[in-house]
């Protein structure tokens, strides 16, 4: 099943008088359980892309739908909403927030969607288990490594139970092993609960995990590489 559908996505940036094309007339589709991987040196528009899917970052041209909804016609209020229903997000520098608990972390997007506490318990509870983590949930942010963190925020994104999960660059700030335990974890949640993941990377080990690799230079799609 289709989740998302890219249709002739540019992004103008006006620096000054100079236009800059950030991501230049790009259409793509993503299914259902897909582990993905956007890659392409600094500048050249993956970043960009990445965040007009998620809905932060308005496209200056073209579509697009998510789960049947066209992005670009909601309201600020409406897009707040779906990303919050729709999109989990995994960022480079973790985005924990540091007063509260691994597990109130985890819950803090279930609380902002209304669920009730003891759903937001075992949700939590089960995800921080998945990621390695159920002896942890009552440590705080800077209480766990670099890794920890990040598989912290991944529990997180997957909390809402998405339709996807974007993850910019989520191995940047990583060792090789955090990197490595944290790219297992995500593959086998990906397996196990269909979710699809989406990543923003100029890290090998990610391309070399990815079940497709989606080459962007100077805002185009040069390649688009699936993989058993």
């Amino acid at each position: 099943m289709k989740v998302i559908d890219i249709k002739n996505l540019t992004k103008i940036y006006n620096e000054s008088e100079v236009k800059v094309k950030a991501v230049d007339n790009v259409s793509l589709s993503f299914e259902e359980g897909e582990f993905a991987a956007i890659v392409g040196p600094s500048g050249s528009g993956k970043t960009t892309l990445l965040n007009m899917i998620g809905g932060l970052d308005n496209a200056t041209e073209g579509e697009i739908i998510v789960n049947g909804t066209n992005m670009g016609t909601l309201k600020s209020s409406e897009l707040i909403d779906f990303r919050l229903r729709n999109i989990g997000f995994v960022f480079q520098s973790y985005n924990l927030i540091p007063v509260l608990t691994a597990k109130e972390n985890v819950e803090f997007i279930m609380d902002l969607q209304g669920r009730d506490k003891i759903e937001r318990d075992n949700r939590a509870i089960e995800l921080l288990k998945a990621v390695g983590l159920g002896e942890r949930v009552n440590a705080r942010p800077a209480k766990l490594s670099g890794g920890q963190q990040q598989r912290v925020a991944v529990a997180r994104a997957l909390a809402s139970k998405p339709k996807f999960v974007l993850a910019d660059e989520p191995t940047a700030n990583l060792d090789s092993k955090s990197t490595e335990t944290l790219l297992d974890i995500m593959e086998e949640l990906n397996k196990k609960e269909k979710i699809t993941f989406i990543f923003s990377t100029h890290d090998q080990r990610v391309v070399n995990k990815a079940h497709r690799v989606i080459t962007v230079e100077d805002g185009h799609v040069k390649s688009d590489e699936r993989r058993n």
